[in-house]
């Protein structure tokens, strides 16, 4: 069920309406039940085997460890059962992801979500940072909330669970900002990501693993810009439709993106966009690496051989190599996406902290300022660039053709920016116009929820409270008139059924 069709907007309507009116002790309650048959939809009701399966292992592993105790005696037993729920749940993940590759295996919904907050919660149990739940109805709600089924975010049950089975009264302010959030979501993805998307196809399909007949130039630039306006407003506007939808519940998820593209640094930029994968891999991840007896050994080896400072920088480096390597494939089984989404990343990190001293000299010698708004705005242009290199080799039909895309901004080919050309990327020029004029509403609200940031407000609500104190008339014009612009200028309705959302898929 796409969370954008009328169907699913229906479907939320009457559960939003029933989980307020039914005693509040049935809350969570009618939420697991609303997950399952959002899991175990008809048209795929055997999909819902795999989270259930999933949520019942983890939730046994959990007592077990528990009962047996994990700071006790018997700690290495504890060890091999959380391994044996890690291999099961990351087993299953492998499975879908991989070994179907080329048949046509319908993959669960939610799969890499649901298995790293599962994965999570017994690790934090093995731990004992977490509470086991007696009750595995509720191991299930954690697991298959079913907002979470698209794009996540990633929940960790120490931190997130616990409000999904408190008691919610009704919140006239939790109600309009999370319809607010919900809306802005919806403008996002419908009137700005399915626009970019058809000139991002465009361009990338002419570039195809065979050759093609492929744009050039400025051409090839506007589709490299068009898919990661199309990647970014497609998974964050899922992402508020998501945390708006959960809201109205009474529901506070983690943020999963706070306005990427101010970011100064590739470091910065992931702790920007997909906040809350990017922790898990952090927590569950790369500290255990570096903690672990082999990362433990090639430290001192490096210490003794390097010195202090860059043996532990090199220990690093190692462990970021690895970290980086599973981001990319979890992205997907191919060389575009290890390169794309991971080691591509890793490699301007590294870059960047091993090369900082030399520039901070070099710097100094040619008086070139570190500091100010000029030095501010070149970092941030520099790392969007940095980005968009890696998103031509997530989006392009393979590595190869990536290659062949960013060369072919300087050796040239077909161009579509002259004449009547721009119809040949698919819109015409009153699609053109509506395209521009929403990303420049999306720059003017992301520049707003940045000042807010700057200033230690809560950047996804402050600009919503600006809003909401408007006098009553002019706020219900500019309520109304949101509404209504995604109404009528959205992409969808009879025949048309909008993309799944990209990162859906993953």
């Amino acid at each position: 069920m796409d969370i954008t069709s009328f169907y699913f907007l229906c479907f939320y309507a009457v559960l939003l309406l029933l989980y307020y009116v039914l005693p509040r002790r049935l809350q969570w309650p009618l939420l697991l039940a609303a997950s399952l048959f959002v899991y175990g939809a008809p048209w795929h009701r055997i999909l819902l085997v795999w989270p259930l399966a999933a949520c019942a292992v983890t939730w046994g592993a959990a007592q077990l460890i528990h009962r047996i105790g994990p700071s006790g005696e018997k700690r290495g037993l504890c060890r091999t059962i959380l391994i044996a729920d890690a291999v099961i749940l990351i087993g299953i993940l492998f499975a879908f992801k991989y070994i179907r590759y080329g048949r046509a295996i319908d993959v669960p919904p939610g799969l890499s979500f649901y298995t790293f907050a599962l994965l999570g919660y017994a690790i934090d149990v093995y731990n004992e940072i977490a509470e086991p739940q007696k009750n595995p109805a509720r191991v299930g709600l954690y697991g298959m909330y079913f907002p979470l089924m698209v794009s996540g975010p990633v929940l960790r049950f120490r931190e997130d669970a616990g409000q999904l089975f408190e008691h919610h009264a009704f919140s006239y302010e939790n109600l309009t900002f999370g319809l607010q959030r919900m809306l802005y979501g919806f403008f996002k993805k419908l009137v700005i990501a399915e626009r970019a998307g058809v000139i991002a196809a465009a361009v990338f399909g002419s570039y195809t693993a065979e050759g093609g007949d492929p744009y050039g130039g400025w051409t090839v630039l506007l589709g490299i810009l068009m898919f990661t306006i199309q990647l970014y407003t497609d998974f964050s506007g899922c992402m508020d439709i998501v945390l708006g939808l959960s809201e109205t519940f009474g529901l506070r998820l983690p943020e999963n993106f706070r306005t990427p593209f101010f970011a100064k640094t590739i470091a910065e930029y992931w702790r920007r966009w997909h906040i809350t994968l990017g922790v898990w891999m952090k927590e569950y991840v790369f500290y255990p690496l570096l903690r672990s007896a082999a990362f433990t050994k090639l430290g001192k080896t490096l210490r003794a051989k390097c010195g202090k400072k860059t043996g532990k920088q090199l220990t690093t480096f190692a462990a970021m190599f690895l970290l980086w390597f599973l981001i990319g494939l979890w992205h997907g089984g191919d060389i575009k996406y290890v390169i794309g989404s991971g080691l591509l990343h890793w490699f301007y990190i590294v870059f960047g902290e091993a090369t900082l001293p030399f520039f901070k000299k070099l710097n100094g010698k040619l008086h070139i300022p570190m500091e100010g708004r000029a030095a501010d705005i070149f970092r941030v242009i520099r790392t969007f660039i940095l980005v968009n290199i890696g998103n031509t080799f997530f989006r392009a039909a393979s590595a190869g053709a990536a290659v062949r895309m960013l060369r072919g901004v300087f050796t040239g080919g077909r161009s579509a920016l002259a004449g009547e050309g721009f119809a040949q990327l698919g819109l015409d020029r009153i699609e053109w116009l509506l395209l521009i004029f929403s990303i420049l509403v999306l720059i003017v609200f992301s520049v707003l929820q940045h000042r807010d940031e700057l200033a230690g407000l809560d950047d996804t609500h402050a600009v919503r409270r600006r809003i909401a104190a408007l006098p009553f008339i002019p706020r219900w014009l500019f309520y109304f008139a949101a509404l209504f612009f995604v109404i009528l200028f959205g992409q969808y309705g009879p025949g048309y059924s909008a993309a799944e959302f990209i990162y859906q898929g993953f």
